[in-house]
């Protein structure tokens, strides 16, 4: 039956290692259970509590919307992707929306069902397929490596080896503290695990970190790590999940509370950030996996691109915010998961979390930070490639690649990379050999770019 629905060996996998992905995906994203509600939730606030919803349902909400939307995706697209609400995406809807526009969370998450809805629209119509076609390889190679480094950095950054700096952006980070010395020696156990190439070594680098940061909290006396429930082995495994906020997202008051302009332009800067978040995602991850075609195009990838659609969609309407493909996918990846199999065993294990929360809370970023810094460096092998030596090409491929980790954001990677590529082309008499679409789409960015400043002049 595994044989008929996934093609598993028809890929060149088995159901050992696809299961050994499917795990490692999500351990490597298990933290979202509990930042997700972290953030909507505005916990550790004080100013802000009762602005958002509450914590329980929102880690029920991001568990259910998690599963339900991986599973669908390994299912539907066979590919090992998994899909959970939208880091970044969430702050938006907290600060942007909830705090900065005054808007009632049900209201908020309203405006992110909607932008689901209108990115559904753009697949089925083939727009946002053809936007992807018409893209150029070595934007389509920058994104992997902009991708690469971006994930290496959530990693450092996770990890504790850097940290923001007074006067500078960032700086190196407090390597006599116990959680950075847990990444360090996860790093190191990891690394040499795949050095030794054993079999499923970002699980086991993330397990065996587990257990370092849970045995020197416990001599610490539980202050090392201070978020409750990481690192500590909890008394209670059991919990059952709290479904109260379900279907109140699904309120579309924001017009009434913003006024018509300002709600599209919301729901356009948001639509805009998910729309290519996805994309370069994907671009990304099947670039690594070997799964584009001599054209860098992914086969099936409407189903792709409708799945994660609908994750917005459902995303709102769950009160969990937008979910989206997330770029964690490729630890799995890189652990040898090839099919939808993948994707399957990460759903069923969010949909266990629903009710044993607590176990994936003993989990640190610490001990995910060596996963997300070896994947990192394996998606940046495809740099090679990209040909520098023509500015044409090399220039826009950089700004994707440095403008994704510099900026927090795949989305403005891919914006720079995209408005330099047609002013260039333009620039030497070559507009004849951008295709309309991407012309289309770096407009689109620049509006996105110069919202702030056409926002103030609109409250103004």
């Amino acid at each position: 039956m595994l044989e008929r629905l996934f093609r598993v060996r028809e890929q060149g996998g088995n159901v050992e290692t696809e299961v050994l992905a499917g795990l490692t995906t999500f351990m490597v994203m298990a933290y979202i259970i509990f930042v997700n509600p972290a953030i909507l939730s505005f916990a550790g606030i004080k100013d802000l509590q009762g602005l958002g919803p509450a914590f329980a349902p929102t880690l029920a909400a991001t568990c259910l919307v998690a599963g339900s939307m991986t599973i669908l995706m390994g299912v539907a697209a066979n590919y090992p992707l998994a899909i959970a609400p939208g880091m970044g995406l969430n702050a938006v809807v907290a600060f942007q929306l909830v705090v900065g526009m005054k808007l009632p969370w049900p209201a908020a998450m309203g405006v992110i069902f909607l932008e689901g809805v209108l990115i559904a629209i753009l697949v089925l119509t083939g727009f946002r397929e053809a936007v992807m076609d018409a893209l150029p390889l070595a934007l389509k190679q920058a994104i992997s490596v902009g991708i690469g480094l971006f994930i290496l950095f959530i990693g450092l950054v996770s990890g504790g080896y850097v940290k923001p700096g007074t006067g500078i952006p960032v700086t190196l980070g407090d390597f006599t503290s116990i959680p950075t010395l847990v990444a360090v020696v996860g790093l190191l156990l990891t690394v040499a695990l795949l050095a030794r190439r054993i079999k499923g070594a970002l699980l086991l680098g993330i397990l065996l970190t587990t257990g370092v940061a849970v045995l020197l909290n416990a001599l610490s006396g539980y202050a090392a790590f201070t978020i409750p429930g990481v690192a500590v082995i909890p008394k209670a495994l059991v919990g059952w999940p709290d479904f109260s906020t379900l279907g109140q997202g699904l309120n579309l008051a924001v017009f009434a509370r913003v006024g018509l302009l300002s709600a599209v332009l919301t729901i356009f800067s948001i639509m805009l950030a998910d729309f290519f978040d996805t994309m370069g995602t994907v671009i990304g991850i099947g670039g690594e996996a070997g799964w584009l075609d001599a054209r860098g195009k992914l086969p099936r990838l409407n189903r792709v691109l409708l799945i994660d659609s609908l994750g917005a969609v459902f995303g709102g309407a769950a009160s969990s915010s937008s979910a989206t493909t997330y770029i964690e996918s490729a630890a799995g990846v890189s652990e040898g998961g090839k099919t939808g199999l993948t994707s399957v065993v990460t759903g069923l294990c969010f949909f266990l979390a629903l009710f044993f929360a607590p176990v994936a809370g003993i989990v640190p970023a610490q001990a995910t930070s060596a996963a997300l810094i070896v994947v990192g460096f394996l998606m940046c092998a495809i740099v090679k490639d990209i040909p520098f030596h023509d500015i044409e090409e090399g220039f826009p491929a950089l700004m994707t690649i440095v403008f994704m980790p510099f900026t927090y954001s795949i989305t403005n990677g891919i914006g720079a990379g995209f408005i330099t590529y047609a002013f260039l082309k333009v620039a030497r008499g070559k507009a004849t050999e951008v295709h309309w679409m991407l012309f289309l789409t770096a407009a689109a960015f620049l509006l996105y770019f110069l919202l702030p400043l056409l926002k103030a002049a609109f409250t103004l």
